[in-house]
């Protein structure tokens, strides 16, 4: 039974993850001074960082990190070990709540660490699904793309609405209703209308050259 936890890195993960173990009863520090004190340590440092930090930790609680591409080879030489990765962005300015709801990434090597963490994505309020150790990369690969590149675009989407005089927030009804349609494709790609594509790429060449090899490439990923 873990009752209590030392989080490891300070950053949005572990304040955002220490914040919640602790509205849920469990006893938390943070650091990593007297690591062997908690039930579980959990790992919230940059992903470069993560062997380096779970090499100081003393054998016998529970070791996680919370990275979505790294091994949990990372984590050598510990066996009672697992990952547990919030697939959602998190920010300072938010609490603890932006975890309701999210989906969790959870990868162990033995039952037991699948149990521990199955029950520490509960206990975040996380939808946990299992995640094979060997498919980490693939899918957080995956998960950049649709949390970073959606800044991407709206950053190059704004620029372009910027040119025309018009303000970037009206994109952001758009890109809500997109998501909340499940997703459907619509627009001149979805019609075939390539007399209107060809236009939109002639502007870009006017406007921001920069932005045409960029649209082209979506929008043939993006072509039925």
């Amino acid at each position: 039974m873990i009752e209590s936890a030392r989080v490891i890195g300070a950053g949005r993960a572990g304040r955002t993850l220490g914040a919640r173990l602790s509205e849920r009863g469990l006893t938390v520090r943070i650091g990593r001074e007297a690591a062997a004190d908690a039930d579980l340590v959990l790992i919230c440092v940059p992903d470069a960082a993560i062997a380096s930090v779970a090499v100081s930790v003393p054998s016998g609680p529970w070791l996680a990190h919370v990275s979505g591409a790294t091994s949990l080879h990372a984590l050598d030489p510990h066996r009672r070990r697992f990952s547990v990765h919030p697939l959602q962005t998190l920010t300072l300015e938010r609490g603890p709540e932006q975890l309701d709801g999210a989906w969790g990434a959870v990868t162990a090597d033995t039952d037991e660490g699948r149990e521990q963490a199955t029950w520490l994505a509960t206990t975040l309020g996380l939808r946990p699904f299992p995640l094979a150790d060997e498919d980490r990369a693939v899918y957080h690969a995956g998960a950049a793309i649709a949390g970073n590149f959606l800044v991407t675009l709206y950053r190059a989407a704004a620029r372009l609405l910027d040119e025309a005089e018009v303000p970037a927030e009206a994109l952001v009804p758009l890109m809500r209703r997109t998501i909340d349609n499940g997703f459907q494709l619509t627009g001149p790609i979805a019609r075939g209308d390539w007399t209107t594509v060809e236009a939109h790429l002639a502007a870009l060449r006017e406007r921001a050259p920069d932005l045409e090899p960029l649209y082209r490439q979506l929008a043939e990923a993006t072509r039925p």
